[in-house]
């Protein structure tokens, strides 16, 4: 899309502000924000809605670096500005630095017009003397000085996070895992092996002119790139596929199902690895917390047309009348998430150690009460889609040391930036005879 082409009344650039707006007014997470503010928006044009969620995400995955530059250039350090100003300045900025189809004069020309019509004239000076300087700091080299001046500021990772991953990873592998979060991936599908192959899928895909190919990881997988509506593609509809990361199908196949084994999936909105282990003709039970959650798994499995037995269920509570009743139990327990930084690009500046040491803890008891199902000879698959060893290598450890009758048949962590996938753990455990 072109600064010439033919804009509607609200334009983009007004749209992703009013969404960036909503996340820092209200502390929403960008995904929540950006799908709500694109249904209300309802622009036909498909290069609208692109430049949108590009400059809503883009703003948010770079904030920190974002306002390390305005920082340098602005009398009053961005926490304490007035949240339009804010919102405006960052996206302003983040066009300059990332988005080199817009002129930075452009750029500027368009935030004073949008002070303008937000009855904001008094701050229109301000605003325009910030971005001009940094136009200035970009030209001159002082604004990529700034970026390098740390890896914290470089990928807009919190400082603590940088020297947690350093630590466990080493610096140059840390780098690796933070850089890979700003790297463009193809979204991968899974194909429903119950309604065609994924030979079978990928002609219809780019026989409709969608650009696909085959998956790395797993044979049930296709990656597909430039998408805008996944709901869109043809057989989304008829559950001919699902979105699914391979790390996670990687997960479901290390337990060699067989046809007619029972599964019990503990936490498992929205469903893909219950979904996959019914597809693999597996006895599925599927729980969640809240109703809210199970509709999103009956919702996947019936577009699918797969039958299984979805419960509302604390994963802490036991149902002692299943107790040793399954052959499998998958328990994918809460946790930080910072192996998806890349496809939830906020969710390293909601994360601190605290946090991640309660969900650990959280995570603990859930396992030690989902290997109450598990019967003797049976399986125990705990997964996270976290790279921290307190949340994974740690928590195996423990539960091992709490339950001395399971033994470990595979375990992997799989890195964003070293693995052709998401950054995910699992280990697969045995229960004893």
């Amino acid at each position: 899309m072109t600064e010439q082409t033919k804009k509607p009344n609200r334009t983009e650039r007004e749209a992703a502000w009013e969404i960036l707006l909503d996340m820092d007014r209200n502390g929403r997470l960008s995904s929540q924000a950006l799908e709500d503010g694109l249904r209300k928006i309802q622009f036909e044009e498909k290069g609208y809605r692109a430049f949108i969620s590009r400059l809503v995400e883009g703003t948010t995955e770079y904030r920190l670096q974002l306002d390390a530059v305005l920082d340098r250039y602005a009398r009053m350090p961005m926490k304490k500005q007035k949240p339009k100003v804010r919102c405006l300045l960052r996206m302003s900025v983040y066009q300059m630095l990332y988005m080199d189809s817009v002129p930075d004069r452009a750029i500027i020309h368009e935030a004073g017009q949008l002070m303008r019509s937000h009855h904001l004239e008094g701050l229109q000076g301000v605003v325009n003397g910030i971005l001009r300087n940094v136009q200035r700091g970009k030209e001159d080299g002082t604004v990529e000085q700034i970026i390098s001046s740390s890896p914290s500021i470089r990928y807009s990772t919190p400082e603590w996070l940088c020297r947690r991953l350093e630590e466990e990873y080493g610096a140059e592998q840390a780098k690796r895992i933070l850089a890979a979060s700003f790297t463009e991936r193809p979204l991968t599908v899974r194909c429903n092996c119950r309604k065609q192959t994924p030979e079978e899928l990928l002609r219809l895909l780019t026989e409709a002119g969608v650009k696909a190919k085959a998956g790395i990881l797993s044979g049930s997988a296709l990656q597909i790139e430039e998408v805008d509506f996944v709901r869109r593609l043809p057989g989304y509809r008829d559950g001919r596929f699902s979105v699914q990361d391979e790390s996670s199908m990687c997960t479901v196949e290390a337990l060699e199902l067989s046809e007619g084994e029972k599964v019990l999936d503990v936490c498992s909105a929205p469903g893909g690895k219950a979904c996959y282990a019914a597809e693999l003709g597996a006895v599925v039970t599927a729980r969640d917390l809240t109703e809210d959650k199970t509709d999103r798994i009956r919702e996947n499995a019936e577009r699918l047309e797969l039958s299984m037995n979805i419960e509302v269920q604390d994963a802490l509570e036991l149902r002692e009348e299943d107790r040793e009743a399954y052959d499998v139990v998958i328990a994918d327990v809460p946790c930080s998430g910072l192996g998806v930084m890349g496809r939830k690009n906020d969710i390293k500046y909601h994360v601190t150690p605290e946090g991640i040491t309660d969900l650990a803890a959280q995570g603990q008891r859930i396992l030690d009460m989902a290997e109450k199902y598990v019967r003797p000879g049976g399986k125990l698959l705990f997964s996270t889609c976290t790279i921290l060893e307190e949340e994974n290598g740690k928590a195996k450890e423990r539960f091992l040391a709490d339950h001395p009758g399971y033994i470990v048949k595979q375990e992997k962590q799989f890195l964003q930036g070293v693995d052709p996938c998401d950054g995910f753990y699992f280990c697969l455990m045995e229960k004893k005879r």
